[in-house]
C-alpha cells in the first residue's frame, strides 16, 4: 500500500487532487502536512462530537466541497445545532490534552486486572491495527462459561443507569474491544462492575 506522501507524487504527476478518507484519525494536520490535497474526518469518532464530517485542505478544493451547502432540499441542510456542537467538540479536541498509548496502558491496568478474576472472561492490552498511538482493551468471553451470547450483553450493556458501548466488530466471536480514551479509571471500574453483573446474573437465571 502506498503511503500518503507516495500517493501525494502520484497525484501530482497526473494532475489529480488527493483525497484522504482520514475517519477516526486523530492528528487533524499530518495528512495535509504531507501532501493530501483534502482530509476528511469524521466528526463523531475520535473528535466526539455530533453525527458530522470535518473537512480539511486547500481553499480551491474546500470552496468545491461547500457547494454542497446548496444541496437538493432541507433534508441535505446541516441543522445549526450540529455545526455548533461539531465546532465546540473541535475546539475541545485541540485544547485537550493527547493521552499516549503508554498512559492508556497504564489507566487500563486495574480494569484489566479486574476483568480476569471473573470465570469465563480474559482480558489483555491490544493496540490499533493502523499503527497508532492507542491501547485498547480487548475481553474475550468463554460463553460456556459466562452463560450468556457475547453479542446479547453487549447490547445488555447499552441499558441501565450507565450507557456502556464496546467496539463489537467480533462479538460472534465472543471478542469485544474498549476504547479507553473518553474514561477514566472509575468510570472503567464501573464498566468492569456491570460485565460482573450482568455474568452473575445469568449464572443465577
Amino acid at each position: 500500500m502506498l503511503s500518503v506522501e507516495q500517493a501525494a507524487v502520484v497525484a501530482r504527476t497526473h494532475n489529480l487532487p488527493l483525497i484522504v478518507d482520514a475517519a477516526a484519525e486523530e492528528d487533524l494536520q499530518c495528512y495535509y502536512r504531507v501532501g493530501a490535497d483534502l482530509v476528511i474526518y469524521s466528526g463523531a469518532k475520535a473528535i466526539e462530537g455530533p453525527t458530522s464530517g470535518l473537512v480539511i485542505g486547500k481553499t480551491q478544493y474546500v470552496e468545491w466541497v461547500k457547494r454542497q451547502s446548496a444541496g437538493i432540499g432541507r433534508a441535505m441542510k446541516v441543522g445549526k445545532e450540529g455545526i455548533v456542537g461539531l465546532t465546540c467538540a473541535i475546539e475541545l479536541y485541540l485544547r485537550a490534552q493527547k493521552e499516549s498509548g503508554a498512559e492508556m496502558v497504564e489507566k487500563m491496568a486495574p480494569f484489566i486486572d479486574t476483568l480476569n478474576t471473573f470465570n469465563g472472561v480474559s482480558a489483555r492490552v491490544v493496540w490499533d491495527s493502523a499503527g497508532r498511538d492507542i491501547a485498547r482493551t480487548e475481553i474475550k468471553f468463554d460463553e460456556a462459561v459466562t452463560g450468556i451470547a457475547t453479542g446479547d450483553l453487549v447490547e445488555a450493556l447499552k441499558q441501565g443507569d450507565y450507557a456502556i458501548y464496546f467496539r463489537g466488530y467480533k462479538a460472534n466471536e465472543g471478542i469485544i474491544e474498549a476504547d479507553v480514551r473518553s474514561v477514566d479509571r472509575a468510570q472503567l471500574a464501573i464498566v468492569a462492575r456491570r460485565i460482573g453483573e450482568m455474568i452473575n446474573q445469568e449464572k443465577q437465571a
